[in-house]
């Protein structure tokens, strides 16, 4: 199909054949910078406009030209580079004739050099005076106008090279990601933890619950899974003698979008030979001051509609204890089975033919009266063993197992257990996931017979934690979509 151009598209088309002809290349070559803008301002942040006077600092900076006034024999413009943006002053008495025409045929969204003088203008504004312009790159497709850019949010994360060239949020964000992982590494480094990597494809479904995504592998035609957890592998590797490993990769489920869940996502898990849930509990919340103070250099954040405080000790509390605070229902009492889907009849709470036992039901009266309360960080302990196939019991109460969940603004953001480490316990929870996939679980796990293999060779104690990173990377940086902080989220087909 013929591709149809604006007039601004042509016009473009035309000024980068004109560059060819005069020997240059549209599309640029290598260029040597030697400054970055921030840099540049906070260097020189204290220094007057007299006091430039005296000085000859120059400087070499490249970027895309996001702002032009063209006046006749000398101009203004203003270039972006990955740390933010300068202006440029050039006139026609410092760079010659041919260099100024050169300049007059650009256009905002074009990649230029430029190596000057740096100045300060009487208003105060740092400024690099030109005495030398390279054109890089000609831009064939005129920028969005600056004061709407993307309007179409699809459009932003369907083209975000574009969000990012004109949106200074969404940079910001992809910067402090990467500043927050980064951050997460030195702490598990410096906790004594070694990075591994696992297999994406499996031929089991096993660590967690959810629906997968299937591949097929050619040359042993065979069905696979993408990943759905990191856990079993890992755990495996305890067994192995490692000890404490962590891994931060690319997880796959197989459901639906909102504003916190993307069919591909990352975590990280972590586990720590000779722990438990309360050494999983202090590394958590010491994990989440480091990244406020390390990156951010503060304790509040505003996520949600809510001032989320990080300064004092997270709060703990079970399950039931907070569902009972919240209804008056006590699941700490032994039930009967027919009172029980009575209660949920009463809160019009429904049931799926798998779900109709008491861990289920306990945790859909979770879901619907405690969940979105629970702003402030909590670690909310105690679950069912229904919805937790992998996780040492409860020794006071086997109905319950050593799991808590991090919740921050009425979100999950991070789950740990005391693990499992019986062969014998670990092969009927599998049996038992088995017989909830007959009743029509989709998302129940597989029996992994090399696991519990694995662990009758002997797996230490041990704790074991999983953090969701788009969701910590969207309460750090306070916005309140996942698409927000994923590059390139997955989106519908264009119709």
């Amino acid at each position: 199909m013929e591709r149809q151009f604006t007039e601004q598209e042509l016009i473009r088309r035309e000024k980068a054949e004109k560059l060819r002809e005069a020997g240059l290349d549209p599309f640029g070559d290598r260029y040597d910078r030697d400054s970055f803008a921030a840099d540049l301002k906070e260097k020189y942040a204290t220094i007057s406009h007299e006091e430039f006077e005296n000085m000859t600092d120059t400087a070499t900076v490249a970027g895309r030209i996001m702002f032009i006034r063209k006046m006749g024999k000398a101009s203004f413009f203003s270039i972006n580079d990955k740390t933010g943006s300068i202006q440029i002053y050039i006139s026609i008495n410092d760079i010659g004739e041919e260099a100024y025409t050169l300049f007059k045929s650009a256009d905002i969204g074009d990649i230029v050099g430029i190596y000057g003088k740096v100045m300060k203008t009487k208003t105060g504004e740092l400024t690099i005076k030109c005495l030398k312009y390279t054109p890089l790159v000609k831009a064939l497709k005129p920028l969005p106008e600056k004061f709407h850019g993307l309007t179409d949010v699809e459009e932003r994360y369907r083209r975000r090279y574009v969000d990012l060239i004109m949106n200074d949020e969404s940079k910001k964000t992809a910067i402090y990601r990467s500043k927050i992982i980064s951050c997460m590494r030195r702490f598990m480094d410096g906790r004594g933890f070694l990075e591994v990597e696992t297999p994406v494809l499996s031929t089991l479904l096993t660590g967690a619950s959810a629906r997968p995504f299937v591949t097929h592998h050619n040359a042993q035609d065979l069905d696979m899974y993408l990943r759905i957890a990191l856990e079993l592998p890992l755990k495996r590797l305890l067994v192995g003698g490692l000890e404490a490993v962590y891994e931060i990769g690319r997880l796959f489920r197989n459901e639906g979008m909102d504003t916190t869940h993307n069919p591909e996502f990352t975590s990280m898990e972590a586990y720590l030979a000779y722990s438990n849930l309360d050494g999983m509990m202090e590394m958590t919340e010491a994990l989440y001051k480091t990244i406020a103070h390390e990156v951010f250099n503060k304790e509040v954040f505003n996520w949600r509609g809510n001032n989320i405080d990080l300064g004092p000790s997270f709060r703990r509390v079970t399950m039931v204890d907070a569902i009972k605070e919240q209804t008056g229902i006590d699941f700490s009492k032994e039930w009967e089975l027919e009172d029980l889907l009575k209660l949920c009849k009463e809160h019009n709470i429904e049931l799926e033919e798998h779900e109709k036992v008491f861990g289920h039901i306990v945790n859909k009266f979770f879901e619907k009266y405690v969940e979105e309360t629970l702003i402030q960080p909590t670690f909310l302990c105690g679950h069912p063993i229904e919805i937790s196939p992998l996780t040492k019991k409860d020794p006071k109460d086997p109905r319950f197992v050593q799991r808590f969940e991090l919740f921050v603004g009425g979100k999950e953001m991070a789950n740990a257990y005391t693990e499992l480490n019986d062969p014998v316990d670990q092969l009927e929870r599998f049996e038992n996931q088995l017989k909830e996939q007959e009743l029509g679980n989709e998302e129940a796990n597989d029996i992994d017979m090399d696991f519990v293999e694995a662990l009758e060779y002997g797996m230490p104690p041990a704790g074991g934690i999983g953090y969701g990173i788009d969701r910590t990377v969207m309460f750090f940086t306070e916005n309140e979509s996942i698409r927000d902080v994923i590059l390139f989220p997955t989106m519908k087909e264009r119709k």
